[in-house]
């Protein structure tokens, strides 16, 4: 017995350290910020455990930041940004359409994957809306060897209605190849977890004959609450971070950003156009435009009162000490805003089924924001209107969850 003790002890010290590979979606930001603060909650509970990235630009910027260690392989992913942001013009992104267009980059991607998850031996595989791991997995279900957890903030594929007959057909079966993967491949996600709660799911159906989405996702999903990542900073955190950018007490100072890819271009020309008209309505108002790591804040015209930045770090706290904020439909940048009790407009992408639909359903859950469509944004004194009455506005938002990444790492850390 002695001797099975003293095995027992030489095989607890000779095992090998646990990993996981991280894959974080690269079209934007939203999806980094909530991922690295889910990483730094699992290694509390696991602090022996390697957590690789395997990711792409603009998400590397995020994890440069952090000090997360980017795997080698990462430089032979195929960049989905520069996709989305190729199929992308003035503000409208046929993002339905756009995902449908990128199977090369797909295969592409998966294959990268493939060849990483074959060398090194990883305990867990998480995806954040990793589209061609999850989709290429169900297909070719051998290939799993690890533990693997999907994460999403929306599910179910939305028609716009100028796609007529035809997107409502196509989507539905999307839709449908979907849920018979999930029913023929039950084990394949050992978890899915909605980054939200049950009602932040669209009550619409998947389809002509489908399920329902929010009873199919509710039966089918552990949910996390929202990550946001942070606690909103206080009233001194605020007055500290104004002051630190430059601004005084009585300055009215508006934010606006478009989030992590190239998309939002066409919206930050239309906020300059408007911002002289907006000054003469309230000469208070300064402006700091954030253009994000892949638009250069050089091309953009310069305004009296508006700064232009690029790439900002920590960008929530820079939004938690504006007085109102423009920005795009993104749900991340928007959530912020509505944690920290901003006043806002935002714009969706035309034709962005998921900011149109799935974001705004979200928004208007918490009683958050104002939607100003694109039409109207593009003229200035229809938006110098609506963002100085919004400045004005009293909030009284839902109170955004603020233990998401805890409760996802611990659905995580159960996996490993």
């Amino acid at each position: 017995m002695a001797a099975m003790g003293n095995r027992h002890t030489w095989v607890r010290a000779q095992r090998r350290p646990r990993r996981a590979l991280f894959l974080s979606s690269p079209i934007g930001l939203g999806h980094a910020r909530r991922d690295v603060a889910i990483a730094q909650e699992l290694r509390r509970l696991h602090p022996d455990l390697q957590i690789d990235w395997l990711a792409q630009h603009p998400v590397t910027r995020v994890l440069a930041d952090a000090g997360e260690p980017v795997h080698p392989a990462s430089a032979f992913l195929a960049n989905e940004s520069a996709h989305i942001e190729d199929e992308s013009a003035d503000h409208d992104l046929h993002a339905f359409q756009a995902i449908r267009r990128m199977d090369e980059i797909l295969v592409n991607n998966f294959m990268v994957f493939n060849d990483v998850v074959d060398e090194t031996y990883y305990d867990l595989v998480i995806g954040d809306e990793a589209w061609d791991v999850d989709y290429f997995l169900h297909e070719n279900p051998e290939l799993k060897r690890f533990a693997f957890a999907w994460m999403t903030d929306f599910v179910g594929w939305l028609p716009m209605p100028s796609g007529g007959d035809a997107e409502a057909a196509l989507t539905a079966d999307y839709n449908a190849e979907m849920l018979e993967q999930r029913t023929r491949y039950r084990r394949l996600r050992d978890r899915s977890i909605f980054v939200g709660v049950p009602d932040d799911v669209v009550d619409a159906s998947f389809g002509p004959g489908l399920p329902g989405i929010r009873e199919w996702t509710e039966a089918h999903y552990d949910f996390a609450g929202y990550v946001t990542g942070f606690t909103p900073p206080s009233d001194e955190e605020r007055a500290r971070v104004r002051t630190r950018l430059g601004y005084a007490p009585d300055d009215v100072l508006c934010i606006v950003t478009v989030g992590g890819s190239g998309v939002g271009d066409a919206l930050l020309h239309r906020v300059m156009d408007a911002v002289p008209l907006a000054r003469r309505m309230l000469p208070a108002l300064r402006f700091l435009v954030v253009t994000g790591p892949r638009i250069d804040p050089s091309s953009l015209p310069r305004r009296q009162g508006a700064k232009v930045r690029g790439f900002v770090p920590d960008l929530y706290l820079t939004l938690a000490a504006c007085d109102v904020a423009v920005v795009q439909g993104g749900l991340t940048t928007c959530m912020e805003l509505t944690a920290a009790g901003r006043p806002f407009l935002y714009v969706p992408l035309e034709n962005h089924f998921e900011q149109n639909f799935h974001v705004r359903h979200r928004l208007a859950r918490y009683g958050a924001g104002r939607c100003v469509p694109y039409v109207q944004a593009c003229d200035p004194e229809t938006l110098a209107e609506a963002l100085v009455a919004e400045v004005a506005r009293e909030v009284r938002y839902r109170p955004v969850e603020t233990d998401g990444a805890a409760r996802a790492a611990a659905m995580l850390a159960e996996l490993i």
